[in-house]
């Protein structure tokens, strides 16, 4: 998932207002893509950065109508993202810890920043040799190159976030505890 923000308020260039999600499936495949309408006023546009223009609003859907969407794809799934707690901030949305896999903090990519954050134009770039953000950012560009991201280091992700989140152990021992008693009621006949 990828969001474009626009400057809203007195101060544009502190205060942002969600204008895009973009959300790609593991493939890269655009599922999800829709303006948004700020609801405060926009004081500045941002479109040499966020891509979005006044003329982008004439199809924009409200927050909360997005917000709904977004929730139920997001529903029961992994979600990836760079900095993603800034879309989900900009959503008003949470998401498990437990479901998130964030590039930005990767410890392999966190190192070309010097263990900082790492910018995803630089990470596109040295890791998958494209160039992303030319000019105008585009949400879909940039979950797509994140989504590759995930997928060039999927096994290392995972090991990292076992040691945060160890796998759920309640489910095993239920689906144990149920073949046990099936098994049981197999061997058992009556003569």
């Amino acid at each position: 998932m990828d969001c474009e923000m626009v400057g809203v308020g007195p101060n544009p260039d502190s205060d942002s207002a969600l204008a895009r999600v973009s959300i790609v499936n593991f493939n890269g495949d655009q599922v999800y893509d829709s303006y948004v309408r700020p609801k405060e006023m926009v004081t500045d546009w941002r479109t040499h950065v966020s891509g979005i223009a006044p003329k982008h609003m004439v199809e924009a859907r409200s927050l909360e109508h997005v917000q709904k969407e977004v929730a139920d794809i997001m529903k029961d799934r992994v979600l990836v993202g760079h900095a993603v707690s800034n879309d989900l901030d900009a959503l008003l949305l949470g998401h498990p810890k437990r479901d998130i896999r964030d590039t930005s903090k990767h410890a392999p990519y966190r190192k070309i920043a010097g263990g900082g954050s790492p910018r995803l134009k630089i990470l596109a770039e040295e890791f998958l040799g494209i160039k992303i953000q030319e000019g105008a950012h585009s949400s879909v560009e940039d979950a797509r190159a994140t989504m590759a991201l995930y997928r060039r280091e999927k096994d290392a992700f995972e090991r990292e976030h076992l040691k945060k989140w160890p796998a759920r152990m309640i489910a095993d021992n239920r689906e144990k505890g149920d073949q046990k008693k099936k098994k049981k009621k197999k061997t058992t006949r009556k003569r």
